[in-house]
């Protein structure tokens, strides 16, 4: 299994802020440091314009140069763009491990799933799952399922990828809560909403459900938008999830048969290395 990752993306912060450096940095060495799965590491690539184009549009990546704060969640950062950036080039480089035949998990920041075609958002200021998405469908390597499972619905994926027909989209989250989305199914989209506090039971029951939507829609290539704050100690949500529900959801991914590549999104209580572990170890048949 590889995990790409690098540094540099820890080299920003907004002190308080739950996205934090540290989901990286403890979640790298807990990686380094354990000897149940076999990894090996790399790096990002340098995305293209071009791929980058076909999510965000022109003025907006010229936004991201702009040294102005898009909301109370989403602080311009020095550097963020670059940093953005190299987020993508994680999701692409996860890409190309997983079209090669090998399980990939890109353990970068910023997230993305917020990240609309023209506005940053949510933590998320460029949507690498879906730019790495899009890349895959212009391969024509066949249908590409999207399997979402962070707590927070995905709309900036969504909005991506509405009524694609050879893209799946699936979403399970928690609703009310950020950013306020994804209460219905709508096209190639199918979302499943559940209520703050819905036991531990049900949330899997919902989350095979989805896999299952996965498995009827028979793709070639799974990706993940793995989010870890549907965890019930995650302090930015009411989920119930506990550490063995990521290693199921990690054997369930697996069992799908296709090649598939993760990108982390949320996730935000001191577990995260643990839970990232737990689910990789699924992935790997443990």
């Amino acid at each position: 299994m590889t995990i790409v990752t690098d540094s540099r993306c820890t080299a920003y912060q907004q002190y308080g802020h739950p996205e934090s450096p540290r989901r990286i940095s403890r979640s790298v060495e807990r990686l380094r440091q354990q000897q149940a799965v076999a990894l090996t590491w790399t790096g990002p690539i340098e995305p293209q314009e071009a791929q980058i184009l076909r999510a965000h549009s022109s003025r907006y990546l010229a936004r991201l140069g702009v040294p102005m704060d898009f909301d109370g969640d989403t602080p311009m950062h020095p550097g963020i763009k670059e940093h953005a950036l190299r987020s993508v080039g994680g999701a692409l480089q996860a890409l190309e491990s997983a079209l090669k035949g090998e399980t990939a998990f890109s353990l970068m920041r910023p997230p993305g799933h917020h990240a609309t075609r023209e506005r940053a958002m949510g933590f998320c200021y460029l949507n690498s799952l879906a730019i790495a998405v899009l890349e895959a469908l212009a391969r024509t390597v066949g249908k590409v399922a999207v399997f979402d499972f962070d707590v927070h619905h995905g709309n900036g994926t969504e909005e991506t990828l509405l009524g694609k027909e050879e893209c799946l989209y699936v979403s399970i989250h928690q609703y009310p809560l950020f950013p306020g989305t994804g209460l219905e199914s709508r096209q190639n989209a199918w979302n499943c909403p559940l209520l703050p506090g819905t036991p531990r039971g049900e949330y899997r029951e919902a989350l095979a459900e989805g896999l299952d939507e996965v498995k009827r829609f028979e793709p070639a290539l799974v990706a993940v938008s793995a989010g870890f704050d549907a965890y019930e100690g995650d302090p930015l949500s009411s989920g119930s999830l506990e550490m063995e529900d990521y290693c199921w959801l990690g054997q369930s991914l697996r069992a799908l048969g296709v090649p598939l590549f993760n990108v982390l999104e949320g996730g935000y209580s001191n577990e995260l290395p643990e839970l990232i572990l737990a689910y990789l170890k699924g992935l790997a048949g443990g």
